[in-house]
């Protein structure tokens, strides 16, 4: 599937940044200036899901994976997963978002707008949104009011993460009055993730909203109480069922294979990581033969320890599972289960353990479900894990939203905000675990900035003490 759509992305690019004014004086009707909503709105979909949610091309996904101690490389230190980082490795990163993502969700909006297609309007506002928000919260301050204006402005100053967070929460507020506006004409088979509903789209709307309220509990300026209360009012109208699930599917066949799946090919030799592995043992958890598969070899879930000193045969570790590994596996981006969680943790804020008692429970029966697990042994693992309390809330709350959101990029925020899963650096360790990644050398080059000092052990805006 990437193969089939970098093109497209490339064309939709090539018309808003600087190329209008050469194919307007040459005429050239082989390369169109006026790009219809349908054939910018499919690329950027795939390309959110194979290089922003699944680092194609890149490294920032599976990084952060390394950071959480979910996936491990079976390489001799120093490596990403030993926090060894240069700025050049997110070279490829930044261009994913900017050029490839956001770039082109700006003129999917521009374009909308103009032609009065408010639902496509809508939707390029909701994955701005989240493509921003998953920008700021790897790097903090980053270029957004200024940029997308092709030569008039190359080295556009960056915003402060807490602007870019009002602004999150703006084109969040402006898709939904979008959505609002019934406008007959709405995406089809160009919208893989919802083929058109816009209701579920105004339903991921309101969960982003949640989420991006609930990221800012220990910001300066913000206090726990209210972002809970503003996430809760939000997710009166967030998804309701797994049938809500924001994901990129998966046919498995030659060119559109799940992202993860690639990943996990030998030649990248990335493996499950043995912290990730473990906790399911320890857990007793019923989900372990979906979320990992046997390693080859010996038929045990064996997880590699991160910076070990010698390399071990791939066919002794485990990979992914099926449920989310396999060639045809959906890639999520935005679920149920993490509403849900949102729900349970915001609901203990305000109202203590007893109140969000059920809603965890139901965010892990909601994931439990989804990856087909008997209603005996989730109530089972349930019944072991225990009732919330004050002493214990956040951490089972968010051990089980990480094991629910199994290779997002949510997972890393959640772990720098709350401390949970808890984790400590890994052998060989060359600093603290990182709680941001660099700039790329490429943005250090061209727009030099001064943020762009910040360490992988610096803090970012929200991720007070």
């Amino acid at each position: 599937m990437k193969n089939k759509y970098i093109t497209l992305v490339t064309c939709a690019l090539v018309s808003f940044t600087g190329c209008k004014k050469y194919i307007d004086v040459n005429h050239d009707p082989n390369r169109p200036i006026d790009v219809k909503e349908s054939l910018i709105l499919a690329p950027v979909e795939a390309a959110i899901s194979q290089n922003i949610t699944a680092a194609g091309g890149a490294n920032l996904a599976i990084v952060l994976q390394q950071y959480l101690q979910v996936i491990a490389l079976n390489q001799v230190p120093p490596n990403f997963g030993t926090y060894l980082m240069y700025h050049q490795d997110m070279d490829s990163d930044w261009y994913n978002f900017y050029v490839q993502v956001m770039n082109n969700l700006v003129l999917l909006n521009k374009k909308a707008e103009a032609d009065g297609n408010a639902n496509y309007a809508g939707i390029s506002k909701i994955l701005l949104a989240y493509t921003l928000g998953s920008a700021t919260d790897a790097w903090g301050d980053v270029p957004y009011s200024k940029s997308f204006q092709g030569t008039d402005n190359l080295t556009p100053t960056y915003d402060s993460q807490e602007a870019i967070y009002t602004q999150i929460q703006t084109l969040l507020d402006n898709a939904i009055a979008d959505i609002a506006k019934n406008t007959t004409t709405v995406p089809t088979g160009d919208d893989f993730y919802y083929g058109g509903d816009m209701s579920k789209w105004k339903k991921a709307a309101y969960t982003l909203k949640a989420r991006y309220y609930m990221h800012l509990t220990k910001a300066p300026g913000h206090t726990a109480a209210a972002q809970a209360q503003l996430a809760l009012t939000a997710l009166e109208n967030g998804m309701v069922s797994n049938d809500d699930d924001m994901k990129m599917p998966f046919t498995g066949g030659a060119g559109a294979e799940n992202p993860w799946q690639q990943n996990f090919l030998p030649g990248s030799t990335l493996v499950l990581a043995s912290t990730f592995v473990d906790g399911f043992k320890t857990r007793k958890d019923p989900r372990l033969s979906k979320m990992v598969a046997p390693a080859i070899e010996t038929g045990l879930y064996t997880g590699r320890q991160i910076g070990l000193e010698d390399i071990g045969s791939l066919e002794s570790y485990s990979l992914g599972g099926s449920f989310y590994a396999s060639t045809s596996s959906n890639n999520y981006i935005v679920t149920y289960s993490e509403a849900l969680f949102l729900k349970a943790e915001a609901t203990f804020v305000l109202s203590g353990a007893t109140a969000a008692q059920p809603v965890y429970l139901l965010a892990v029966k909601s994931h439990m479900s989804k990856l087909g697990i008997a209603d005996a042994d989730v109530n089972t693992y349930l019944a072991s894990r225990g009732t919330l309390t004050s002493a214990n809330a956040m951490q089972l709350i968010m051990e089980e939203k990480s094991v629910a959101n199994f290779l997002s990029m949510e997972n890393y925020t959640d772990w720098r905000r709350t401390g949970f899963p808890a984790l400590t650096k890994v052998k060989n360790a060359l600093s603290d675990i990182p709680r941001r990644v660099l700039y790329p050398q490429s943005e250090m080059t061209s727009n030099p900035q001064s943020q762009q000092s910040a360490k992988l052990t610096d803090r970012v805006w929200w991720d007070a003490q």
